[in-house]
């Protein structure tokens, strides 16, 4: 068999394959056997019919299953002769096939990338020496306190730090906001909004002009809208707004004591805090370790590269554009505001795929090279887990990850886990004061 390959365009080859006269013969003798045994003739017999007669009666089936078998053959045969991790199903372009001519055909495909791993054991990591602090455990009961904390009516003027509940309609250059953004409702009018009186809060010096003001006033606020306001379209210019005080409202924070502590559900004070220090200790690893993998992964990244399929490429980043939309959209951020700023989503979700698919392989190849593997009961424990985190049966949640073809990545994040965890576990790893790593670049 004659096999040369070429390269088409970035981890793209060709194959164009030659298959001998002899080849092709000796299994379409081997075809024609099978149906000589299984074919069904008027008045014989399976198996007992002429040959002459079979192979004339089926000669169309002996021959398109005999190029069958021969192009799915000699292709295997020609990927393990040049060594090539196909990624995509290959375009196939056959010439005319028969028994007494070579069969040629060639076949275009996507393969994985090749690049020679680099040495991966013993990467250099930093870690920073960190323990939870008593300082840090007041902080923590602090936000606890403002979980508990009470908004109190009071009567009288309002002062700086309390809440004030407010209607507002806001106008720039007296026209409502919206005809300049159909998405500013919320930045032109609302009725019943909780608002802190503190300068910076919603509009810069907003608030500063309800100091002093009772419940049941009425007040025209002005206001100049920032450059970069959300809103772009009034960015730099004036407004106007009409303001009626609703409610005046202070905030009271409960008492750090036996109580409060019981409110948690701990048996005291103590109790509270050496939870709150128990949490903040298993915070404080988590956020170490996802250091630790960072540093791990950009150190890899760092000393290979390597092309990639434009294919995965392409769905990579479609995906990632996809989360970026939900993840804004689910923060509030108007469609028109994110079409505005598509060019610039596209950009970080391409090269944040790219990255991903960088570490992908390399995963693949070191889990390959250390024979790291995951087992029938790891992936059955992740489905187990994913299962209950949606709230699905186990066997529903399989039909539909085959249905959308994703078991593939579900084994993919336990390999990736393994891989990670063996990555850690031959690091070289330094521990280094605390905030000693902030904007720190990664080790070559």
């Amino acid at each position: 068999m004659n096999v040369t390959v070429e390269n088409v365009g970035p981890c793209k080859r060709s194959l164009q394959v030659e298959v001998p006269v002899e080849v092709i013969q000796a299994e379409m003798q081997k075809v024609s056997a099978e149906f000589f045994r299984q074919a069904r003739l008027p008045g014989f017999r399976p198996g007992k019919a002429p040959r002459h007669l079979v192979e004339k009666q089926y000669a169309g089936g002996i021959r398109d299953e005999t190029r069958k078998r021969v192009l799915n053959e000699s292709f295997r045969k020609a990927l393990e002769e040049q060594k090539l991790r196909v990624l995509t199903e290959p375009e196939v372009k056959t010439e005319e096939f028969g028994p007494d001519k070579p069969f040629r055909f060639s076949a275009t495909f996507e393969i994985e990338p090749e690049f020679e791993l680099p040495e991966y054991k013993g990467l250099p990591a930093k870690v920073e020496d960190q323990q939870v602090t008593d300082e840090d455990v007041a902080r923590a009961l602090e936000v606890l306190q403002e979980q508990r904390a009470a908004y109190e009516d009071v009567d009288r003027a309002v002062s700086s730090g309390d809440y004030v509940v407010i209607n507002y309609q806001g106008t720039c250059e007296g026209k409502p906001i919206t005809e300049f953004n159909a998405a500013a409702r919320g930045v032109t009018q609302k009725d019943n909004a909780w608002m802190l009186v503190e300068t910076s809060h919603f509009i810069p010096g907003f608030t500063d002009q309800l100091l002093g003001a009772k419940v049941g006033d009425k007040r025209a606020v002005k206001v100049s809208f920032p450059a970069d306001f959300v809103i772009k379209e009034v960015g730099g210019k004036e407004g106007e707004y009409a303001v009626e005080i609703v409610g005046v409202k202070e905030k009271k924070l409960p008492a750090v004591d036996e109580e409060f502590a019981k409110s948690f559900g701990a048996e005291g004070l103590e109790k509270l805090k050496e939870g709150v220090r128990d949490d903040l200790g298993k915070e404080l690893a988590d956020k170490r370790r996802r250091a630790l993998v960072d540093q791990l992964v950009a150190n890899l990244l760092a000393r290979f590269s390597c092309e990639l399929p434009e294919t995965l490429i392409q769905h990579e980043t479609r995906n990632t554009v996809y989360d970026i939309v939900k993840s804004n959209a689910d923060r509030g951020i108007p469609k028109e505001a994110m079409d505005e700023q598509k060019d610039q989503i596209y950009a970080v979700a391409s090269n944040s795929a790219r990255e991903r698919l960088r570490v992908r392989f390399a995963f693949e190849r070191i889990a390959e090279a250390e024979k790291i593997e995951v087992t029938r009961e790891e992936l059955t424990q992740r489905i187990l887990q994913m299962a209950a985190a949606y709230r699905m049966k186990p066997n529903d949640l399989v039909k539909q990850m085959q249905k959308n073809n994703t078991l593939g990545e579900v084994r993919y994040q336990v390999l990736s886990g393994k891989v990670v965890k063996f990555l850690e576990e031959h690091a070289r790893i330094e521990t280094v004061p605390a905030g000693s790593l902030a904007n720190r670049p990664p080790d070559a």
